[in-house]
Formats: structure tokens, sequence, C-alpha cells
């Protein structure tokens, strides 16, 4: 049977019936709940401390009108950041690769900073079409050139997110496979390989948490347009 590298990427079934609920759901099991104690446990503590920073430097550059939004960006990058880092254990399967999970996410979060923009300031949120002081023979081609580049958006957020996690899960299974295999023929090349695939494991943990940052953050820099 030939080996299929992308296998890891399709959707767990079990007895006909998809997991990719399953595989949403678990992630907010696995964060302790607030109890009804006077005093915290470091866990929590923890966990409300990093909550409170990241709360606090992505909202910095918003106005009091967008802070409406901390809860669903902060759960956002704490949701992302979960799938990413479960993905990366044996055996298991990462939902964020999923370009349609990812578009799930990023459209409709898009189109409400959108909606509220044409709401509140349709002059300002329309006057991004046509930067200032544009000659008049350009204006056309700069409305739908910059018409294009705002529907564009979500759908560079939901690539983004896939392409990095699909990269970085591909070349992680071609140089395991590539150790594996070199084990037996050359151990000091096998050993050299396992070296590299550490290396690039921890830089995958990296990636993992950057790009649920980064795709928050864009959203967050989308709504300070509209705000």
């Amino acid at each position: 049977m030939a080996l299929n590298f992308f296998d890891q990427f399709m959707s767990p079934v079990y007895f006909g019936i998809p997991l990719m609920a399953l595989a949403l759901t678990l992630p907010w099991m696995l964060y302790p709940s607030a109890t009804g104690r006077w005093l915290n446990s470091r866990i929590l503590t923890l966990q409300g401390w990093f909550l409170n920073r990241f709360t606090q430097q992505l909202l910095l550059p918003i106005n009091l009108g967008g802070h409406k939004w901390a809860t669903i960006f902060t759960s956002l990058m704490i949701f992302l950041i979960t799938l990413n880092m479960l993905g990366l254990l044996p055996y298991t399967f990462t939902p964020t690769t999923q370009l349609s999970l990812n578009m799930g996410l990023a459209v409709p979060l898009w189109l409400a900073t959108v909606i509220i923009g044409m709401r509140n300031q349709p002059t300002h949120a329309l006057g991004h079409l046509l930067p200032e002081g544009t000659p008049t023979l350009l204006i056309p081609v700069l409305i739908i050139i910059e018409t294009i580049s705002l529907f564009i958006r979500p759908l560079a957020l939901g690539v983004r997110l896939t392409a990095n996690l699909t990269a970085g899960h591909l070349l992680i299974q071609l140089i395991a496979t590539a150790a594996f295999v070199l084990l037996p023929l050359m151990p000091t090349v096998a050993i050299l390989t396992t070296t590299l695939l550490f290396l690039l494991t921890l830089l995958e943990v990296a990636v993992a948490m950057i790009q649920a940052y980064v795709f928050v953050l864009l959203l967050s820099l989308y709504l300070q347009e509209n705000v």
C-alpha cells in the first residue's frame, strides 16, 4: 500500500460518524474552570494573567467601541492555539488544517467588522476604497482594486492559517519517514535527521501559537478600521 502523506488531513470518521464536532469540542474541556474559593489555584491565576495581558495588548490601539469584542477575540485565540497544539501530538487530527473550518471562522467575523463600519460610519468605511488625492483617471481602477482587496481579506485569513499548518505537518511527516527509513541503513544520518525533526517540532510549536495570534490580530486590525 502506497504511503499518502495527505491522509493525515482527512476528517476522521468512526462508524460512519464524522468526528470533527468532537475534535472542536474537546479543547474546551482541557481548561480549568473557576471555583467558588477565595484563592484560585496557580493554574487559574496564570490563565487569568495571560488572558488579561493578551486582551490588554490586543485592544490597546482600538477605540472603546471595539472593546466589546474582547471576549470573542480572546476565546478565538485560546481556541485556535489549543487546536493547533493538540494537532502536533501523534495520532491526532488538526481541524485547523481544513480550509472550510478556517473560512467558516474568518468570513463571519470579517463580515461583522464590515457591517459595523457600514452601519456606524459609512462615509469613513467607504473612504477606504478611494485614497485621498487620487488622480481622476485612476479613481475607477483604484475603487475596483480596493474592493477586490477588501473581499480577499477573509480568504487570506483562512488560507494563511491552513497553508502554514499543512506545510508544517507535511515537513514533520517527511522528515520522520526519512529518519525511520535511514535508521537501518545509515544510523548516523538517521540520528542527525531525528535531531532536525526535534528542532522542526519546536519550530512548529511556535508556528502554531504565532499563526493563532496573527489570525486574531488581523481581525482586530480590520475591526479598528471600522470602529
